[in-house]
């Protein structure tokens, strides 16, 4: 049996990597950071404008009450203030047509605690700045506060907000599937690092029973958190065709390091990425198997991704 076999039969180490403590977008604003790297993120944004638009007109509340939103998941730099201008924008355009004054509107963004937040607090100066100019001083007032934790759970009292955002979060998972390592400790995901052609059906099964479990907790958890007649909009990348997708084309990168001897083969086969995309069919399943929310709009928008894939995204 050659070396590189035993290698990867090795016993795998558990993992313990605590995904919420060490999960975030790369901070600041360098060469590789998410500030400077999300344009994709940026388009995803632009195609949810018009069902923000659409749920902020359906929105009751009265003219005196502050307007309460989350975006969850809103990470870093100039993105994060993108949805809560379409809601200002909406909202502005509403009251116009009523010859209303704009409610005043309270923000909250969410992500993981080691999010930049930084980064995204310097830009809110310039963007307060920005509603005055183009919205008024009779526009009503935006106050932003920072709501760090997981979105996998309560964060929120009960009954306290209008309306939930969150673009291109949900497809990362609350941990590491379980169901990745047989009972002897050897892995059942050998040469990947998700889902890939290659990959027996008990892979497929632990990584969706785990996107199953954290997008169940969040429907019921936002359930409990948002008005009667609240709205959300949901924006997740999905995989067009499971099997030709980045992690794959990253996990053969990683195997190329390993055949050259810079990587451990034994770390490669103990290393599961948190993510799933899940398909429009999936997504319907679960949100009327939890029964909290009844679903609007499904959309289906295509981008450019690699020449031979495309990247997939579902609006809820």
């Amino acid at each position: 049996m050659d070396s590189e076999k035993v290698d990867c039969e090795r016993e795998l180490p558990e993992n313990n990597i605590e995904v919420e403590k060490v999960l975030h977008m790369t901070a600041g604003e360098g060469a590789y950071s998410y500030a400077k790297n999300a344009s994709i993120q940026k388009k995803v944004i632009s195609k949810a404008k018009h069902l923000i638009e659409e749920s902020i007109g359906e929105l009751i509340f009265s003219g005196n009450e502050c307007l309460k939103i989350a975006d969850l998941g809103c990470s870093s730099g100039p993105n994060a203030y993108l949805p809560t201008w379409d809601v200002i924008e909406s909202l502005h355009s509403i009251c116009c047509r009523l010859n209303n004054k704009p409610p005043d509107l309270q923000v909250f963004l969410n992500d993981l605690p080691g999010n930049d937040f930084d980064s995204a607090f310097k830009l809110l100066p310039s963007f307060y700045e920005r509603i005055k100019r183009e919205k008024g001083e009779e526009s009503g007032q935006c106050f932003i506060a920072a709501v760090p934790g997981s979105f996998y759970g309560r964060l929120f009292p009960p009954r306290s907000l209008h309306f939930v955002f969150s673009s291109y979060a949900l497809h990362w998972l609350s941990q590491v599937p379980k169901g990745l390592v047989s009972e002897s400790g050897i892995s059942l995901n050998k040469e990947n690092i998700y889902i890939a052609k290659t990959c027996p059906h008990s892979v497929r099964k632990a990584y969706f029973d785990q996107f199953d479990s954290d997008f169940t907790t969040f429907l019921k958890s936002r359930s409990e958190e948002l008005k009667l007649g609240g709205r959300m909009v949901l924006a997740l990348k999905s995989d067009d065709n499971r099997y030709h997708n980045i992690w794959e084309v990253f996990g053969e990168a990683i195997n190329d390091l390993v055949l050259e001897g810079l990587i451990e083969e034994i770390k490669l086969a103990s290393f599961n990425v948190p993510f799933y995309g899940p398909r429009a069919e999936e997504i319907r399943h679960l949100v009327e198997e939890e029964g909290s929310f009844s679903i609007h709009k499904l959309e289906t928008h295509y981008e450019n991704w690699f020449d031979n894939g495309r990247q997939q995204i579902r609006l809820l």
